[in-house]
């Protein structure tokens, strides 16, 4: 009976030594985890992270609350410093193209390349493929975020106010807005373009005023931006590049959580990421007739002038190829060149 009696006591004090552990535990939770995306919900990048919201802040009843901050606010609208303000404990969490993070962590480029994912068939496959996935996912955790799902940016168009681009002869002499990506100032300088490297917040000033000639976006961005009205007139629909959308936590963030709610994160991320894929690929089938009916004139490149563009990126590709990861990029070829055979 005695024995049962300190049984009993003995079991009762580690309860008590418990429930304060996992009072800190639960309580190590911050009020609110914040998100930066480049676009606010009026964009289908933007709305991916408010279902990816959303979703954690309903499933885990409200121990996981993540707050959306468009316009990469957190950065000041600098979408390229994002990566290293997560590393800096600035954002708890990602929902972007890692071509503007490339600067920090260059391998994150991988799927960006000029034409090597030329249509949804072949992204979809790289995407879905474990061995690309898998190993895409390592570099993202040993730069310091964890990864939990892929959706899409969107294929990437251009725009001027100067006149129809046909060939890689047509860009010669304009001033292009990209990214923060010195791969895709490479790709523009290459056919004779001058790139300039600025963010959306300084790009629309400077398209509306002829600053800058031309811009590259998807061209869901350039009708919820209404782009049209900055002066350009000239659509060419080129598929020249579709970056991922990932969905990352930053890496002392993922592991300060209960493995039940880590789960419950993914699973959201996931199920996000798919809606947003399904938002991106319904606003692509309509947007040729969407920006034709703005007035703007929409060139669609036929398979010769497509042949040009990537024979004309060639270079530019190889060397960026082998600067970023050249046996990932092969492992995407093949997997690409599968998906099209």
């Amino acid at each position: 009976m005695k024995r049962r009696s300190l049984i009993r006591g003995g079991a009762a004090t580690l309860a008590s030594l418990a429930l304060p552990h996992m009072a800190r535990a639960q309580t190590a939770y911050k009020a609110e985890y914040k998100m930066s995306t480049v676009v606010p919900p009026a964009f289908a990048w933007g709305k991916g992270g408010a279902i990816f919201a959303e979703l954690v802040r309903e499933r885990t009843a409200g121990r996981i609350n993540i707050k959306q901050y468009p316009g990469a606010s957190l950065v000041q609208g600098q979408q390229d410093r994002e990566f290293a303000a997560m590393r800096q404990g600035v954002i708890d969490v990602l929902c972007g193209a890692p071509i503007n993070w490339a600067g920090t962590v260059r391998e994150l480029g991988v799927f960006t390349l000029p034409f090597i994912l030329p249509d949804h068939k072949a992204w979809d496959a790289a995407t879905h493929d474990a061995g690309v996935m898998d190993e895409y996912f390592g570099l993202v955790r040993k730069a310091g975020a964890e990864p939990l799902a892929v959706g899409e940016t969107g294929f990437r168009q251009i725009s001027n106010r100067v006149r129809p681009i046909k060939t890689p002869e047509d860009m010669k002499g304009l001033k292009i807005r990209v990214v923060g990506s010195p791969m895709y100032g490479e790709i523009m300088s290459s056919m004779g373009a001058n790139p300039t490297f600025m963010s959306w917040a300084d790009a629309q000033p400077a398209l509306a005023s002829g600053a800058v000639d031309a811009q590259e976006n998807p061209l869901e961005v350039f009708l919820a931006a209404k782009i049209h009205t900055l002066g350009q007139k000239y659509v060419t629909k080129w598929n020249y590049s579709n970056d991922i959308l990932l969905f990352a936590i930053a890496g002392p963030v993922w592991q300060s959580w209960a493995e039940s709610d880590r789960k419950i994160v993914r699973d959201a991320a996931q199920d996000a990421a798919k809606q947003q894929v399904a938002l991106v690929r319904k606003l692509y089938a309509d947007d040729v007739e969407a920006v034709r009916a703005l007035g703007v004139e929409v060139h669609l490149p036929t398979p010769a002038e497509m042949q040009g563009w990537r024979s004309a990126t060639r270079s530019t590709y190889a060397k960026w190829k082998a600067a970023i990861n050249p046996g990932l990029i092969d492992k995407i070829e093949k997997v690409a060149e599968r998906a099209r055979s």
